[in-house]
């Protein structure tokens, strides 16, 4: 075992644990999400409330679900990796510098695509103007005074949830 390969598996094995807590926030902000959810289904007076009861629970379940899987999937690999390296060190690095690769390379779509699902969700938020189709693009105007022509009132202070 060369100096190079040890750096290696302790990098692989600081990788995992740093992805491990970086899911835990996935985790806590599905739950945030359902939690959200519940309570507009629960406490939610206007239909402009009643609106976001779906999409935030369409937004925290995946959050939810893939937290937990990176979780899991990653205390699996942390597991397996003293075998694998001692079975096979040059494998075990070729593996791991190959799904580093792939990861990075992942992180470059996902830089290119959620602006531009940003920039379409805040297009469409101006264009449509029923509270349930706002609330899908999770944007909100607080709580209109139910006049779409172009008369919104945001009565932050008083609006019934």
């Amino acid at each position: 075992m060369t100096d190079t390969q040890i750096d290696i598996l302790k990098t692989a094995t600081d990788w995992a644990k740093a992805e491990m807590f970086s899911s835990g926030f996935f985790v806590l902000f599905g739950l945030a999400f359902c939690l959200s959810s519940y309570c507009f289904w629960q406490f939610g007076k206007t239909d402009t409330a009643k609106a976001y009861v779906i999409p935030l629970l369409v937004a925290g379940a995946p959050l939810l679900i893939i937290g937990v899987g990176l979780i899991i999937s990653n205390q699996m690999r942390l597991a397996a990796f003293p075998d694998a390296f001692n079975t096979d060190a040059a494998g075990f690095v070729a593996s791991e510098i190959a799904r580093a690769d792939k990861t990075v390379s992942g992180y470059a779509n996902v830089f290119r695509t959620i602006p531009i699902i940003i920039i379409v969700c805040a297009g469409l938020f101006l264009i449509l103007k029923a509270p349930l189709w706002q609330s899908s693009m999770l944007a909100g105007d607080c709580h209109a005074d139910g006049d779409y022509a172009g008369r919104h009132q945001c009565k932050c202070a008083d609006a019934d949830l």
